[in-house]
């Protein structure tokens, strides 16, 4: 029955193959479990199919450890006519003492969709305690302002003429990478999109690299199986020790070669030294007059974000009032 099915709990250990090139588990799988958990969030509410729409705001506070046993919570705060607002906080800690510490929290949108692939309406949703009272007027709030930073992504140029470090990766889409709906997985694509800047910031930086930030991931049409799928990223903007970078991944049929955008997002990787601290990266100096103006759009988006940003909290919030 639909309507009963507010909150999800996973409950795993993180293995050797969920490890990043800095022994701890990389930002990309990190995303997919915040995907997967997200979504049986959607599915438990709507009791439909759900899609991947936005995930937003992404700050990575604390490593995630081999070995370590991994809480992914989420919990539906907010809904729209056919869309759900669900905050996702992943914590791990040691198994020996059970103690656990928010590696990350962030906000996902999922929008219920029927057997057609349209979208449906869903139960509304009305909180249950201080903690979702809190968290449903903030996603309520940012709603406006996330569609601010929205138009300002869409009014932006990446085209040829920059001459900012970038690459691209080309592959297929396997049928490894399916989800429940027999499209891509978006937290398959979100790993992809972590893979991408990765290798931009580490090429940039001239050593280790670790994800710090995802914002502003936007899923605008499905990606299927078999497509020929290519993720660009692009630098921005560098700071301090800070990298910041455009990822856009497209996909088609590698018959035709015609190309779609499916996601958008920026990404920021920190500069580490051998023993994992963060340095001083090299600056990076706009060239061309299109490489100006997406470093002015990413300094655009770091003060957006300021307004945006997330408390990352020490634990993972309380249990839901009506479940204790």
């Amino acid at each position: 029955m639909t309507g009963t099915q507010p909150e999800v709990t996973l409950r795993f250990m993180a293995a050797p193959t969920d490890a990043g090139l800095t022994g701890t588990v990389d930002g990309g799988r990190v995303l997919e479990w915040i995907d997967k958990s997200g979504y049986a969030c959607a599915v438990g509410w709507s009791g439909t199919y759900c899609v991947t729409a936005y995930v937003g705001n992404i700050k990575f506070a604390q490593p995630v450890r081999v070995g370590d046993i991994v809480e992914v919570q989420s919990r539906l705060v907010y809904t729209g006519r056919t869309s759900m607002h669900i905050v996702t906080t992943v914590a791990s800690g040691d198994p020996r003492t059970g103690d656990l510490t928010v590696a990350t929290q962030c906000l996902s949108i999922f929008v219920a969709v029927d057997t057609t692939g349209r979208p449906t309406p869903v139960p509304a949703f009305e909180p249950a305690d201080d903690w979702e009272r809190d968290q449903h007027e903030t996603a309520r709030q940012r709603i406006d302002l996330r569609r601010d930073i929205e138009e300002s992504i869409a009014g932006q140029v990446y085209s040829e003429a920059g001459a900012a470090p970038r690459t691209v990766l080309r592959f297929l889409a396997a049928p490894t990478d399916i989800n429940w709906g027999g499209k891509v997985h978006g937290g398959t694509v979100m790993r992809w999109i972590d893979d991408a800047a990765h290798v931009v910031a580490s090429g940039w930086h001239g050593g280790p690299t670790i994800a710090a930030y995802a914002g502003g991931v936007r899923f605008y049409r499905p990606l299927l199986i078999g497509d020929l799928v290519e993720v660009e990223a692009r630098l921005l903007h560098t700071g301090t020790t800070s990298m910041h970078l455009g990822v856009h991944v497209r996909s088609g049929d590698p018959k035709t070669g015609e190309m779609n955008l499916t996601t958008h997002c920026m990404i920021v990787f920190v500069a580490l030294d051998d023993e994992h601290h963060k340095v001083p990266v090299r600056t990076w100096e706009p060239v061309s007059d299109e490489d100006a103006a997406l470093d002015e759009h990413a300094q655009y988006v770091i003060g957006v974000r300021e307004r945006l940003r997330r408390h990352v909290p020490a634990v993972p919030p309380p249990a839901r009032a009506s479940a204790r």
